[in-house]
């Protein structure tokens, strides 16, 4: 090749790139969006009482929405990481390990409950059952949710740890029933003698009649936790994020809201959940291996 086919070959390219820069920085602005809610609860009761969250943002955005939920904390994880959804609402922990595996996404917003962008978990044993305070843990099985659940798995493992010594690996027996109306389901028929989930699930199971208050007993409360964030991919078009953003932010038909279990959305970042972090860390838990 002579040098003026060489130069030309050179500009040719750098055309090719200047065009396309300016295309992959507007990032992507598809026409469906896919939401994906936390899969803590039957799958079809998670999009039965999300339809109202679907004509929300399906208006708002000017987009078609589908929401999804998928079949485990995993497989939602691995999902964001691939792409094959855009926007997803996160357990806080289940949070800290897709942004381990996906360093580009964005959480943006966070949940506020009585006016607090935290909640706490609750610890509760069968009413008559062999456990009757933390330290009655020792030597039985115990209830979580599924591995990667904050509220059903970190934090009152972490709790039980700190507060009574009790180690999962060592003095009783963990037992992952997949979702917190599991954890509580199994707690009130005696399956498990004690268990743990979110208080405000909790709450929403005993105001609907799913779980009798009658047959369970509070154990225990858990420190704050930062509340479940919502996440988006970070190569979405500037404009888009900005849009997705402001329709949480400015959500306030509590018809809509009722879909998160939250009053309003408030602004968050990444530093927030850097306590779930060290809670980890105190936990031993490898994130890399977690699934």
């Amino acid at each position: 090749m002579n040098r003026r086919n060489y130069l030309g070959t050179l500009a040719a390219a750098a055309l090719a790139v200047s065009v396309a820069l300016p295309a992959f920085a507007q990032g992507r602005d598809p026409a469906r969006l896919r939401v994906a809610l936390l899969p803590d609860e039957n799958a079809s009761t998670l999009i039965q009482n999300a339809q109202p969250l679907k004509l929300y943002l399906e208006k708002t955005l000017k987009k078609e929405i589908e929401l999804v939920v998928t079949t485990d904390y995993s497989s939602m994880i691995e999902a964001m990481r691939f792409g094959r959804i855009e926007v997803a609402y996160f357990g806080p922990f289940s949070y800290v390990l897709a942004k381990s595996r996906a360093p580009e996404i964005e959480p943006f917003a966070v949940g506020v409950e009585r006016g607090s962008p935290t909640y706490n978990s609750v610890l509760i044993a069968t009413v008559g059952g062999p456990v009757s305070k933390l330290e009655d843990v020792r030597g039985k099985p115990f209830g979580f949710g599924d591995q990667a659940s904050t509220s059903s798995h970190l934090a009152p493992r972490a709790h039980l740890l700190k507060k009574t010594g009790l180690d999962g690996e060592r003095d009783y027996r963990p037992v992952h029933l997949g979702t917190h109306d599991a954890v509580a389901r199994a707690v009130q028929a005696g399956q498990v003698p004690a268990g743990a989930l979110s208080k405000p699930i909790l709450d929403n199971l005993i105001a609907r009649g799913t779980v009798d208050a009658k047959k369970i007993v509070q154990l225990d409360l858990s420190p704050p936790i930062p509340n479940y964030p919502i996440v988006m991919q970070g190569n979405l078009a500037p404009a888009l994020k900005q849009s997705i953003r402001a329709a949480f932010l400015e959500m306030k038909d509590k018809e809509v809201l009722k879909a998160f279990r939250v009053e309003a959305f408030a602004p968050t970042d990444d530093r927030a959940y850097d306590v779930l972090r060290e809670t980890a860390t105190v936990l031993k838990l490898d994130l890399a291996k977690m699934k």
